[in-house]
C-alpha cells in the first residue's frame, strides 16, 4: 500500500489542476491542491482541514473534492463549473456544510446537512453521489469510530446488501434516513477486524466489489 493510501484505497485519482482552474470561476480552486496531478483521499482530507480552519472556502472546498469525484472525466470541470457559478451557490455550499467544523459529529448533525442538500441549501447539478463526497470529506472524524458520513453513489449502492436497508433499492436521490440507515450498517461492519473501526474502509470495499458479507 502507497503510504499516501488509506487501508483500501486502491489508487490516486488523476486531477489537472490547470485545466480545473481554468474552467472554475475565479478564486474557486484552492491552492497547493493537486500540484502533483494525482490526488490520494488523503490530500482532500488535508484541503477539509483547512477548510474547517477557515483557510479555504466552502467553494474552494467543493472545488477540491468534485475534481477528485470526476477524475478524468472530460466533462467535470465544466459541470463542477455550471454548478459553483449559480447564484447563492457559496452560501448554500457553506449553510450545508457549515455544522461539520466541530470536531464531533453527531447522526442527528449529519442527517440535516444531508437534507439541506436537498432542500433549502439545493443546487441543480448537485446530486447525492457527489454531495455525499462533500459530506465525507468534511465530516469524516478517523480515528473516532462509530457512525460517520460515507460516499453514496449507483456503484456502493449496487453492492449493499439487504441488510444495509433500502440504499441498495436506488441508484440516486436518497433519502437522508435511508442515507442514515447505510451509515449506521457500515458503522456495524467496521467493527470487523479487516476495517479497522473505520466505516470507509467499508465503502471503500464495496466500491471495488471487495466486500464480502
Amino acid at each position: 500500500m502507497p503510504h499516501d493510501a488509506l487501508p483500501g484505497e486502491p489508487e490516486p485519482i488523476p486531477v489537472d489542476s490547470t485545466r480545473w482552474t481554468a474552467a472554475l470561476p475565479p478564486g474557486a480552486w484552492p491552492a497547493s491542491f493537486a500540484v502533483s496531478g494525482k490526488v490520494w483521499r488523503n490530500e482532500v482530507f488535508v484541503l477539509a482541514e483547512r477548510w474547517r480552519a477557515r483557510d479555504v472556502s466552502s467553494v474552494q472546498l467543493a472545488a477540491g473534492v468534485l475534481a477528485w469525484g470526476h477524475g478524468i472525466r472530460g466533462y467535470g470541470p465544466f459541470r463542477t463549473g455550471r454548478i459553483l457559478t449559480q447564484e447563492h451557490a457559496a452560501e448554500r455550499l457553506e449553510a450545508a456544510l457549515s455544522e461539520l467544523r466541530p470536531d464531533a459529529v453527531t447522526p442527528a448533525v449529519l442527517e440535516d446537512c444531508y437534507e439541506r442538500f436537498t432542500t433549502t441549501a439545493k443546487l441543480t447539478g448537485l446530486g447525492a453521489a457527489f454531495f455525499t463526497k462533500l459530506l465525507y470529506f468534511a465530516g469524516y472524524r478517523r480515528g473516532a469510530g462509530g457512525i460517520q458520513p460515507l460516499i453514496l453513489d449507483r456503484v456502493v449502492a449496487s453492492r449493499l446488501p439487504a441488510s444495509a436497508g433500502s440504499a441498495g433499492k436506488y441508484r440516486t436521490a436518497w433519502w437522508a434516513g435511508t442515507w442514515l440507515a447505510y451509515l449506521r450498517w457500515a458503522a456495524d461492519q467496521a467493527t470487523r477486524p479487516e476495517f479497522g473501526g473505520e466505516p470507509d474502509g467499508v465503502e471503500m470495499a464495496l466500491f471495488t466489489g471487495s466486500w464480502k458479507p
